[in-house]
């Protein structure tokens, strides 16, 4: 009404917001490690308790890169690898902050399975992180796992092919990501709040966390290190 000042959006609810303008975090977050990137996200970090897409052209070690600078910020609990498309390198995760026996990776050979799995993960609660890689999911098992993660203390990452950006999913933050000559370029393809205008280039840190995958040497490394078992593989890297 004339004369009448405007009632901001977050003073009737802090839930609110307006399309114009990034929506206040609700809920926990985790400190992405990225300056640039947390003035983008809504509550300044990666969401706990929720599902967030990470999109790429092709499974590498780009996710990683992104992902990595968090695990430290997880107050030493499990960082769990569901699926991952190659053999992950304990001593990469070491030298970037995560306890060997923070690691862990489950294998499932079946879609079913590795659902199965994400769900009782996120009921247990114990994971800081679970990184899933999977793309064929149907929009009701998204769903499922959205409400799973729900009142958790877990960073649930979703990380999925590219061609997956333009089907329907309920996850509140989406970004697609891919490697760069300076570092990682990303594209935040929906949150809660106004879209991104262009992409954003992260510029990856002096020592930069690289996650390589591990080669036929693995096992013998690890060993060679005096790494515990469990910062191991679960079973061998695939021929």
């Amino acid at each position: 009404m004339p004369g009448h000042p405007t009632l901001a959006a977050e003073a009737i609810h802090p839930a609110l917001w307006r399309a114009s303008q990034l929506a206040r975090g609700c809920g926990a977050y985790v400190d992405s490690g990225y300056p640039a990137l947390a003035a983008e996200l809504p509550g300044g970090g990666w969401p706990l308790g929720q599902l967030t897409e990470i999109l790429i052209p092709q499974a590498g070690s780009a996710e990683l890169r992104l992902l990595g600078p968090a695990f430290p910020h997880l107050e030493n609990r499990p960082v769990l690898l569901l699926t991952p498309p190659y053999t992950p390198q304990a001593l990469a995760f070491s030298a970037a902050g995560l306890a060997p026996a923070q690691l862990l990776w489950v294998r499932c050979s079946k879609h079913a399975d590795a659902l199965w799995a994400a769900e009782q993960i996120l009921r247990n609660g114990s994971c800081g992180a679970l990184l899933f890689w999977q793309s064929q999911l149907r929009s009701e098992a998204l769903r499922r796992l959205h409400l799973a993660a729900q009142g958790t203390a877990t960073l649930l990452c979703l990380i999925r092919s590219l061609q997956c950006a333009s089907l329907p999913s309920p996850a509140p933050l989406r970004i697609s990501l891919q490697a760069a000559a300076q570092g990682l370029q990303l594209q935040i393809l929906k949150r809660r709040g106004a879209p991104l205008a262009k992409p954003l280039l992260l510029r990856l840190p002096a020592h930069p966390y690289l996650f390589p995958y591990a080669e036929p040497e693995f096992g013998r490394a690890t060993a060679a290190a005096g790494l515990p078992v469990a910062s191991r593989s679960f079973a061998p890297a695939p021929a």
